[in-house]
C-alpha cells in the first residue's frame, strides 16, 4: 500500500470517526453514526496492516490469529450482554484499552532504539511514559469501576486516612521514578512506576460514591482515549493519534458537562473527592413517616382518570427489562388522548445516556422524551408521575439534606406533581445507599413488585 492511500485510507477513518461522534448527539441518527464507527474502523485495521506490510512478516498469522479470536469473543458478548450490564461492559472495555497501552509502552521501552539521537530517544520516552501512566491508571480505575457496577465492590466511597496525601505521595514517586527512566536509569524504574500508577488508579476510583459513578465512567472514557493517543505518539501512527484525542477530549466535555448537572465539582470527581468532607448517610429503615400502598387495579384507575402523566424510569426498569411494556402502555395511553411524557436525569441507569437507549431500543418516539431540566418546570402541571425502579434520580434528599451523598445534585421532582405512583420491589436504597423521602409523602403510593409483571397487570386493564 503507498503512502497515499494509506494518508487517504487515514483521513477517511477519521472523518468517519468525526461525523460518529457528532451523530450520537442526537437519537434519530445514532443508528447511523454507529456505522459510520464500524466502517470507519474496518478501514483502519486494514488499512494499519497493509499500510505497514505487517503483511510481509512472519508475525502476520499470529495478528489474523488475534484478531479472528477478539471478534468472536467481542460478538459473544455483545450477543449476550443485557442493557443493564452495559456499564459494567463499557468500564471494562476501558480497561483493556489502558492495559493495551501499558503493555506497548513497555514493550517499546525495552527494543533498542539505535537508529534515533539522543534528543529523539528523550522525546519517545516522554511518550512512553505518559502512555504507561494513563494507561495503568485506566487500566485499574475501570476494574474497580466495573467492580462497582456491578456491585461487586460496595458503591460507598473508600474513605482512607490521609487520602490525598498519599495520592499526592504517590503521584510525586511516579514523577521522580520518570525523571530517572528519562536519564536512562533503567527499565526498572518503568515498571515501578507502573505498579504505583495501578494503585493510584485502584484508589481514585475507590474513594468516589456510587452516584458519581456516571461520571467516572465517562471520564475512564477520556483517559483511554488520552492512552490511545499516546500510544499513537510511541508507534508513529497518526490515525491513533488522532481517534485517541477524539475520544479523549469527548469523554473530557462529556464528564464536566454531567459534574455540571450533577452540581459536582469536575476536579474533585477525578482526583478522587479531593477536596469534598466526608458525608453521612441516613440509617436505612429510618422512621420517616408511613408508606401508601396500592395494587395494580388502584393503580390503572388512576391513570385511566389522568389527563397529564410524566413517567420517570431508572435502573430497575432495565433489570426489569419492561421498557417494551412501558412503551406499550404510553402508546395506548397516548391512544386514549392521554398526555404521556417521559422524564430522564442524566445518569438515569448508571451511564449516559442509558435510558435514552433504552427507550429507544422500545421504540418510544423522541418528541415525548424530555430531559430532566426541560420537565421539571411542568411538574405541577402534571396528574401523575410513574416512577420506574429509579431512586436516587428522584431522591428529595438531594435538596432537603445538606449533609447527604447525594446533596446539591439536581433530581427530578415529580412530588411537585400531584400524584407519584413509584414501582419498586421494595423498600431498599439507590445505588447511593440513601433513604428516599420520596416514598413516605403524602401525595406517593407505592406499587410493589417486579415492575414488568405490574405493568403487564396494567396494560391489560387499561385494554380491556
Amino acid at each position: 500500500m503507498t503512502i497515499g492511500i494509506l494518508t487517504a485510507s487515514y483521513i477517511t477513518s477519521s472523518v468517519l470517526f468525526i461525523l460518529a461522534l457528532g451523530g450520537l448527539s442526537n437519537q434519530e441518527k445514532a443508528k447511523r453514526a454507529v456505522w459510520y464507527g464500524i466502517v470507519g474502523m474496518v478501514i483502519a485495521v486494514v488499512a494499519t496492516i497493509f499500510g505497514n506490510q505487517v503483511f510481509l512478516t512472519k508475525w502476520l498469522h499470529w495478528l489474523i490469529g488475534a484478531i479472528v479470536i477478539g471478534s468472536f469473543i467481542g460478538a459473544i458478548v455483545a450477543k449476550k450482554v443485557q442493557m443493564t450490564g452495559m456499564p459494567q461492559l463499557v468500564a471494562a472495555l476501558h480497561s483493556f484499552v489502558g492495559l493495551a497501552a501499558v503493555f506497548i509502552g513497555i514493550n517499546s521501552a525495552m527494543l533498542p532504539h539505535i537508529e534515533m539521537s539522543s534528543s529523539q530517544l528523550t522525546i519517545h520516552n516522554v511518550e512512553v511514559f505518559i502512555g504507561v501512566f494513563i494507561g495503568a491508571i485506566t487500566f485499574t480505575g475501570s476494574i474497580v469501576a466495573f467492580g462497582k457496577l456491578s456491585e461487586i465492590i460496595t458503591g460507598k466511597a473508600l474513605i482512607l486516612p490521609g487520602r490525598h496525601a498519599l495520592n499526592i505521595a504517590m503521584l510525586f514517586g511516579c514523577l521522580f521514578l520518570g525523571y530517572m527512566f528519562l536519564n536512562h536509569e533503567g527499565n526498572w524504574t518503568l515498571i515501578i512506576m507502573t505498579i504505583i500508577a495501578f494503585v493510584i488508579g485502584a484508589h481514585l476510583v475507590l474513594a468516589i460514591g456510587g452516584a458519581d459513578m456516571p461520571v467516572v465512567v465517562s471520564m475512564l472514557n477520556s483517559y483511554s482515549g488520552w492512552a490511545a493517543s499516546a500510544t499513537g505518539f510511541m508507534l508513529s501512527n497518526d490515525l491513533l493519534i488522532v481517534v485517541g484525542a477524539l475520544v479523549g477530549s469527548s469523554g473530557a466535555i462529556l464528564s464536566y458537562i454531567m459534574c455540571r448537572a450533577m452540581n459536582r465539582s469536575f476536579i474533585s470527581v477525578i482526583a478522587g473527592g479531593f477536596g469534598t468532607e466526608t458525608t453521612s448517610i441516613p440509617v436505612e429503615g429510618q422512621d420517616q413517616g408511613e408508606v401508601q400502598a396500592i395494587n395494580v387495579e388502584e393503580f390503572k384507575s388512576m391513570i385511566t382518570s389522568s389527563k397529564k402523566i410524566a413517567i420517570i424510569p431508572g435502573y430497575g426498569m432495565a433489570v426489569a427489562q419492561a421498557q417494551h411494556m412501558v412503551s406499550d402502555i404510553a402508546k395506548l395511553l397516548r391512544k386514549k388522548n392521554v398526555n404521556v411524557r417521559f422524564g430522564i436525569h442524566p445518569v438515569a441507569g448508571r451511564m449516559p445516556g442509558h435510558m435514552n437507549v433504552l427507550l429507544a431500543e422500545a421504540k418510544v418516539p423522541y418528541d415525548i422524551v424530555f430531559e430532566m431540566d426541560e420537565i421539571n418546570d411542568d411538574f405541577p402541571e402534571v396528574d401523575i408521575s410513574i416512577v420506574i425502579g429509579a431512586n436516587d434520580i428522584v431522591n428529595p434528599a438531594a435538596q432537603e439534606v445538606p449533609d447527604s451523598p447525594i446533596a446539591g445534585m439536581p433530581v427530578l421532582e415529580p412530588w411537585n406533581g400531584k400524584q407519584t405512583i413509584v414501582l419498586k420491589r421494595g423498600m431498599a436504597t439507590g445505588y447511593a445507599g440513601v433513604e428516599n423521602p420520596l416514598f413516605y409523602k403524602e401525595n406517593t403510593r407505592m406499587l410493589f413488585g417486579d415492575a414488568r409483571d405490574s405493568l403487564e397487570a396494567v396494560f391489560r386493564a387499561i385494554d380491556s
